[in-house]
């Protein structure tokens, strides 16, 4: 009987444009999506749209829009990353979806049962950029971190909270058993540290005259959930959670991938949220780091993005997914500038993949050699490894290297030379040889570049193979 996996992105604010920083995250989740399809798994693979809160009614107004048709343009955009960024995802959820909201609904209602919500005045600094609230200790100069640019808002009113100081104990209880909860191990270790020094409650409600947008609080028409506490149980929602408990049961827990400033959220809160309503931990969460621009981080709200459907209409989808895998680290923040990506365009996929899968279907045609049927490609163990640990970067150097060896057979063993001597069968050996090798490439490009893979894989199913077109262009680089 198949495996059954599934893989979740977070949910993307829609309060500006799709950037490249989320593109990182969504191909990294399909890269894992795709992998777990090609051995055989039953996938579900989750992203969609985060749409209440307080900077989406802000936009809205800004834009003179009521919000549900504000949040149903931007939602629409991310949505297009699916054919832009060649994603497999299986479920888009948006958190006005009804089902959602019915979702958050039975969620608040668990919590409240379980006697981990109650109604209190506070005083707290907050932040409109990550919409959380900040203590002291976590403030650089009297600001977030994050989000330098923008003024703290001091907000003093009555709010329902979520006890979340009860569950420091239980937390790092679920940590020792599970060791490899949190990828990488220094972001594991940065979480543990934090629920070590204690937790405070956090705010789950926002005054509906203040706020109005957003999932209505049970039984109290003067409030709405606040933002990250509907968000979270996107997860569960999107498979089925309260209303089709079989599909939820044969998929949950599963595998989140989020942004290192996600990690609170992430591995702290929403675990302890998930304990309060009864419901297992997730499995597993891979935290990955920033595209930065120099030493600053891209993100929208300091408006240093780059748009990832200008760099696909460019340089085409394969060659974006192949430059986030290999050149950005998969745990640190990576350096992101045009310079480098066209020159590893250049170098890796022109005069390197490209220019191999031409070469060595030329020399077949050229010397009109029949190419042997070979027996199905294998994954390998250690490949296979680096993808279910998150070493993109790692996985796609292991498949360079054997386009490297590749390369070095053809040089070393001439076999235009061995032609022009009449040493046919050795000419025919080497190139099946090759044949064989670049098929094996393809495959293992598959989860990673999966319209370069098929178009290698079509050039080399033929009897009669032809010289190849370029699979990348030459760069104008004037």
């Amino acid at each position: 009987m198949n495996k059954r996996f599934y893989i979740t992105t977070t949910l993307p604010y829609v309060n500006a444009e799709p950037h490249i920083g989320f593109a990182l995250e969504i191909i990294q989740a399909d890269v894992i999506a795709r992998y777990h399809q090609s051995l055989g798994d039953e996938v579900i693979f989750n992203t969609g749209t985060d749409e209440h809160g307080v900077k989406i009614y802000r936009k809205a107004t800004e834009a003179k829009q009521e919000p549900q048709a504000y949040v149903d343009i931007y939602a629409a955009k991310f949505d297009r990353l699916k054919q832009a960024l060649n994603l497999s995802y299986t479920n888009f959820i948006r958190t006005t979806d009804e089902n959602h909201k019915k979702a958050a609904v039975e969620f608040w209602q668990r919590c409240l049962k379980s006697g981990d919500i109650e109604k209190r005045i506070s005083k707290i600094n907050y932040c409109s950029g990550c919409e959380l609230e900040k203590t002291a200790s976590e403030l650089v100069n009297g600001c977030c971190p994050e989000h330098p640019n923008l003024k703290l808002e001091e907000i003093e009113e009555e709010n329902y909270f979520f006890k979340f100081s009860r569950y420091a104990k239980p937390l790092l209880d679920f940590y020792k058993k599970n060791p490899n909860f949190v990828v990488p191990d220094f972001r594991f270790n940065e979480i543990k540290k934090f629920v070590e020094n204690g937790l405070n409650d956090f705010s789950i409600s926002r005054l509906k005259r203040k706020m109005p947008w957003g999932i209505a609080v049970p039984n109290d028409d003067d409030h709405v959930m606040y933002v990250w506490f509907d968000a979270l149980i996107n997860y569960i929602s999107t498979i089925g959670w309260p209303h089709d408990l079989k599909t939820f049961e044969k998929f949950w827990p599963g595998i989140q991938v989020a942004g290192k400033d996600n990690l609170r959220q992430q591995s702290a809160m929403w675990q302890a949220m998930l304990m309060s309503a009864g419901l297992p931990n997730s499995k597993k969460i891979f935290i990955h780091g920033f595209i930065i621009s120099g030493n600053q981080k891209m993100s929208k709200s300091l408006g240093n993005v780059i748009n990832p459907f200008d760099l696909v209409e460019k340089y085409g989808t394969d060659a974006v997914r192949y430059y986030l895998l290999r050149h950005i680290n998969p745990f640190e923040d990576s350096d992101f500038t045009i310079e480098k990506f066209e020159t590893a365009f250049t170098a890796d996929l022109s005069n390197g993949l490209g220019n191999l899968v031409s070469r060595i279907s030329g020399l077949i045609e050229q010397n009109q050699i029949l190419i042997k049927k070979d027996k199905s490609a294998q994954l390998d163990k250690k490949f296979g490894e680096l993808i279910e640990n998150f070493q993109f970067d790692q996985a796609l150097k292991f498949i360079w290297e054997k386009i490297t060896a590749l390369d070095v057979l053809i040089a070393e063993t001439k076999p235009w030379v061995l032609a022009k001597e009449g040493k046919k069968d050795e000419v025919e050996k080497i190139l099946n040889q090759a044949a064989a090798g670049i098929k094996e490439i393809a495959f293992l490009l598959e989860p990673f570049m999966p319209e370069t893979a098929k178009k290698i894989q079509l050039i080399f199913a033929e009897k009669n193979i032809k010289k190849a077109e370029p699979l990348f262009p030459r760069l104008n680089t004037k």
